[in-house]
């Protein structure tokens, strides 16, 4: 049974794991990418919850822990894999599909009270998405940097 102080701890780390998965959705529904408000947010509470779920359930077993890590990678892998499209001869979502992956640490790190790791995966991962974007190259401005000028043929 589970006691008012224990609900009241999972409570707080669901909420935190909501809280640092916001600026990371906000961006992705901002730039509306193929995964945002609500995909992000719940793979940070969902991989908390389920990690708290089976800590309590399954008890000090490293092993049974390690099978709910190995489902919840792979999970989290075929999600991520869902955003990434190959479209006209390249590439697009990758960038999503990292911070799904990411977000999932971030709930990760939440489930294990390591909230400094993830309050520095969900900023990193922002400051990533929102200020090196800019310096992305794109396929098309790639191409012509490495064409051949006429006057060089």
């Amino acid at each position: 049974m589970t006691s008012v102080h224990e609900f009241a701890v999972h409570l707080g780390q669901l909420a935190a794991a909501f809280a640092l998965a916001l600026p990371i959705a906000w961006d992705r529904e901002h730039r509306e990418r193929s995964a945002g408000l609500r995909t992000f947010t719940l793979v940070a509470i969902s991989t908390c919850g389920f990690l708290i779920a089976a800590r309590n359930s399954i008890g000090p077993s490293a092993d049974a822990e390690s099978r709910v890590w190995q489902g919840l990678l792979t999970g989290i892998g075929f999600i991520g894999s869902g955003a990434i499209l190959k479209i006209q001869g390249g590439v697009r979502g990758t960038a999503t599909a990292a911070s799904i992956w990411n977000t999932a640490a971030v709930g990760a790190a939440v489930a294990y009270n390591n909230y400094d790791i993830a309050v520095v995966l969900s900023i990193a991962n922002f400051v990533v998405l929102r200020w090196l974007a800019p310096f992305k190259v794109h396929p098309a401005d790639a191409a012509s940097t490495d064409a051949p000028h006429a006057s060089e043929s």
